[in-house]
């Protein structure tokens, strides 16, 4: 007898959306079904696997390269596929959220690439899934100008001027609610990858260019390897060239670290690079080393530059395996947010952009990150000073390079501290984003920063890692359960006094439970967008 037809999709709760059903077409859906039958398993049994080894970890306190995959390091010969002509020059990448006005500006803004973003800087509301898969959609087919309700125009500049696309679907361990098999969730990856696949692959082919991704929070070369069966099973079910598929995994988690050249491998036909993702990578090693003691105790997030000891041999290590397997390396972000009202902070921001970019270009990266158009012109001179007209410099091969296990988990070499008013920072942008969050707004300007997910992680996680260990601050002050809620409460207070009567409309009282809950509770929660996920309305 021929084995039964899978279950079809079905909406859950799902409130409805303008033109959703150009999104959610029959065909869509039924690809869809078909990557959550295939793929969601394995992808079930890929968390258990990160749970064990974050349960080795606890127990050896510490992490090597694989001895099981050396042959793979070792191998001189492999390298992975050639770049395609769109992906050739990445000197600069301009990162954000699909929300309409930003997919305008993104294309518009001379940066090589868009980060399109459904993941970190995407509050992921059904609205925000189907709307951002929408205003692609109509990117491509140049029906996306419009005039906002002041009165601002946007539309696009000429093709040729337009950044190319590269879409981050959400991470392996957020479900999409909204979208089940009557029993389960389907993976947020699967939808945002399969919806976007299914809609623009033959278009992009059209344009000449193709369907490019970022995988973020990747942990192993295992989970590359699903993304790639992923790939080769969506391009032969619709018909694609085989390769078409492009590929750039950020190394923002510790354990990522130690496998880069098996990652690339898994991915070969379909790599085109890795990233150095900073505040995702520092909240993986405190989540990692929770429980490590003292040595593993990271001082104010705004104090751990690129230029620390652990994070060079990080970010060297990455520009060295990239260029040995024919990878770009793509640097970190330049996270400012330009102010119209202070020029010297942006005479000081801008400084220090410069000299991270510089700093970036000079080591090795073919590219590299920014979170607002005007930095895009900042961060190409930067490249532009090495690469001239060269779309990259992967000749460079960093055979200088040797990086050891040890050294990529030195982070006692730090020489800052922990402060009262890291703590403080710490709390206040907390509260701040993850009020935004709750609101649908994944990408918020807090205090002239660009802030995203990784921020209120590394945030709630360094409070968390304070209080386990003990830490006592610059003040004296010893950092309790007790010190955090008295700072959380004047940091509510504050934000009552700076909104005044639009206080109450916001989501801050939510938004303060949530930081003391995930910073607090004694079991450490994994992600904290999966506590929040259950409050997010829509």
């Amino acid at each position: 007898m021929p084995a039964p037809a899978p279950s079809p999709l079905a909406l859950a709760d799902a409130p409805p959306v303008a033109r959703q059903s150009e999104v959610l077409t029959n065909g869509a859906l039924a690809f869809l079904g078909e990557l959550h039958r295939r793929f969601t398993p394995r992808r079930d049994e890929l968390l258990a696997h990160r749970a064990r080894r974050r349960a080795g970890i606890a127990r050896t306190g510490t992490l090597d390269f694989l001895p099981e995959t050396a042959h793979i390091r070792e191998d001189p010969d492999w390298r992975v596929a050639p770049a395609p002509a769109a992906l050739a020059d990445r000197r600069v990448e301009i990162t954000g959220p699909t929300d309409r006005k930003m997919t305008v500006n993104a294309l518009n803004s001379g940066a090589r690439v868009w980060l399109a973003d459904f993941e970190d800087a995407s509050s992921p509301t059904w609205e925000n899934v189907v709307r951002g898969q929408l205003n692609l959609v109509d990117a491509f087919e140049r029906r996306i100008d419009f005039t906002d309700e002041r009165g601002k125009s946007y539309a696009l500049r000429p093709a040729e001027e337009l950044a190319t696309v590269v879409v981050r679907p959400r991470g392996w361990h957020l479900d999409e609610r909204h979208l089940t098999d009557g029993e389960r969730a389907v993976p947020g990856a699967l939808v945002d990858f399969g919806l976007y696949f299914f809609h623009n692959a033959r278009r992009l082919l059209d344009l000449g260019k193709g369907p490019y991704f970022y995988l973020p929070k990747t942990e192993s070369h295992l989970e590359a390897r699903l993304w790639n069966d992923v790939f080769v099973f969506a391009q032969e079910h619709l018909g694609i060239p085989r390769g078409t598929v492009r590929a750039t995994v950020l190394i923002e988690t510790i354990t990522a670290a130690y496998e880069m050249e098996e990652i690339l491998h898994e991915l070969r036909e379909h790599a085109s690079g890795l990233n150095a993702g900073r505040w995702d990578y520092l909240f993986s090693i405190i989540k990692n080393f929770r429980d490590g003691g003292e040595r593993f105790v990271l001082p104010d997030r705004n104090s751990v530059t690129m230029t620390a000891p652990f994070m060079r041999a990080y970010t060297e290590l990455l520009v060295r395996t990239c260029h040995k397997r024919g990878a770009h390396a793509i640097g970190g972000m330049a996270a400012f947010i330009p102010s119209r009202k202070d020029p010297e902070v942006n005479r000081v921001a801008f400084e220090k952009v410069k000299a991270d970019k510089d700093r970036e270009a000079r080591d090795g990266f073919d590219g590299s990150w920014v979170a607002h158009p005007d930095l895009v012109p900042v961060a190409r001179a930067s490249f532009d000073a090495v690469l001239g007209d060269r779309p990259h410099q992967k000749e460079r091969l960093r055979e200088d390079v040797r990086v050891t296990a040890d050294q990529l988990l030195a982070v006692d070499s730090l020489e800052a501290k922990p402060t009262h008013e890291g703590l403080r920072n710490a709390v206040a942008v907390g509260i701040r984003y993850i009020e935004a969050w709750l609101r649908g707004v994944g990408a918020a300007a807090i205090f002239n920063l660009m802030e995203d997910a990784a921020t209120a992680e590394i945030s709630r996680s360094q409070i968390w890692q304070w209080i386990d260990a003990g830490v006592v601050l610059d003040t004296g002050e010893k950092v309790t359960a007790e010190l955090v809620r008295r700072v959380a409460a004047e940091e509510l207070g504050a934000v009552r006094s700076e909104t005044g009567e639009a206080f109450a409309a916001g989501r801050w009282g939510e938004a303060h439970d949530l930081l003391l809950r995930v910073a607090l509770d004694e079991d450490y929660a994994e992600f904290l967008t999966l506590p929040a996920y259950g409050l997010l309305r829509g």
